[in-house]
């Protein structure tokens, strides 16, 4: 019979590896100790918006045991520590619930049960818990976390003994999703998931900084990321497409814990302020073209799709649409998102607009012919850093675009 695995603490990680660990044939016991959100789950009625995963719980309804009492989890050979770490304005973890919930658990275990840490922590976290635990490396990407966890590329572990067999039911867990499994040090496992953060950010940094260029020389970054993609050193699946900085809240704390650490030890990390300067840069992109075009037209009506941080989300934590509306106190914006207020329709909101700013490249946006953005509109510019309409249609239909990475299309 397969292990029996917990998940306690059911906001998005949990949620989302307690969905795949059911696909996967193994029976879940998922607990939290907010008694309306476990009934709540028990319904299927889920906090989050995540492609596929109501589904996969409704699907899967008869491997799960949601529970608000401590004592289900004795019924379980793996536990994980799987709530969301919070962060503050300068990228901080507020460690407060993983430690609570830590207590709690390792209470309720049964004799050789395995408990695991899944929750990003900081560097020396769970070495000084002094309890034996492993730190699993979560790879939590909104609007694609399912599709992931149900195909890891691998599996990080820390241990406090990397040469030690992982327990049988931990590691016939974690065999069960094909992919290679790597055990290293606490210490190194905890800083892989800011190493993988850090690299992410680097090629997000390189393509804002030159897509920008690209803006000002009349090239197009579009027609550049294809040759990169073709050089085996960066490789067909790098990230190229040009954004509003970085986003979401991970990124930003791994770069603000790592200049911490750089200033405890005397280390360097100019590159990371570099980052996250590059970051605060670029976030101000459709601001600033905005404010040229109020500069032709203070009255312009003003319509947003999209307020998210990014797509297949309802997280707007540091969204950068947020972040451009916040820069226009007192007006008074035409808002539509599929994640917030799937009432309207786009068009009805475009409708008699001078401007649409399309700031979340939501898929539902993609399907919208620009003609039909055009017939709706009362004029002809679309600030649309994405590029989520069909370049060549825009223009037959008149529009403006302004685009990451390109001269605007008049």
């Amino acid at each position: 019979m397969s292990a029996v695995i917990a998940y306690v603490g059911l906001t998005h990680l949990g949620l989302v590896y307690a969905a795949a660990s059911a696909a996967k044939g193994f029976r879940v016991v998922a607990f939290d100790p907010d008694e309306p959100l476990v009934k709540g789950l028990a319904s299927a009625t889920l906090p989050v918006e995540e492609p596929g995963l109501e589904a996969a719980y409704r699907s899967k309804r008869e491997r799960f045991v949601f529970s608000s009492d401590p004592a289900t989890l004795g019924q379980a050979d793996v536990v994980f520590i799987s709530a969301d770490v919070p962060t503050d304005d300068q990228g901080r973890s507020d460690l407060a619930r993983t430690r609570k919930l830590i207590d709690l658990a390792k209470g309720s275990l049964k004799p050789g049960a395995t408990l695991v840490i899944l929750c990003q922590v900081p560097p020396g976290f769970t070495r000084s818990l002094g309890l034996p635990v492993y730190y699993q490396v979560e790879t939590l990407v909104f609007g694609q976390a399912l599709a992931r966890a149900m195909e890891p590329e691998r599996f990080i572990v820390g241990c406090a003994d990397p040469a030690a067999e992982l327990p049988a039911a931990y590691a016939s867990f974690l065999q069960a999703f094909g992919c290679p499994i790597l055990r290293m040090r606490y210490e190194s496992a905890e800083l892989t998931k800011i190493a993988i953060n850090c690299f992410l950010v680097a090629s997000v940094s390189a393509t804002n900084t030159l897509a920008e260029l690209c803006e000002k020389l009349s090239a197009d970054w579009s027609e550049i990321a294809p040759a990169l993609r073709l050089d085996r050193r960066i490789g067909p699946h790098a990230y190229l497409a040009p954004g509003l900085g970085i986003a979401g809240g991970n990124l930003e704390r791994d770069l603000a814990t790592v200049i911490r650490f750089a200033e405890q030890h005397g280390t360097d990390a100019g590159v990371v302020r570099a980052w996250v300067g590059n970051s605060q840069h670029r976030r101000n992109w459709a601001a600033g073209v905005l404010k040229k075009i109020l500069e032709q037209n203070a009255d312009a009506v003003v319509a947003v799709w999209g307020l998210t941080y990014k797509e297949n989300t309802n997280s707007t934590k540091n969204s950068p649409s947020l972040a451009t509306l916040a820069q226009f106190p007192g007006m008074r914006f035409r808002k539509h998102d599929p994640a917030l207020d799937a009432k309207e329709e786009p068009l009805a909101v475009a409708r008699g607009a001078d401007v649409l700013m399309i700031l979340t490249p939501w898929p539902q946006y993609r399907g919208i012919a620009p003609a039909q953005v055009a017939a709706a509109m009362r004029g002809r510019t679309v600030v649309d850093p994405y590029g989520v309409l069909d370049r060549k249609a825009a223009r037959d239909a008149g529009l403006t675009v302004h685009a990451l990475g390109r001269p605007a299309d008049a």
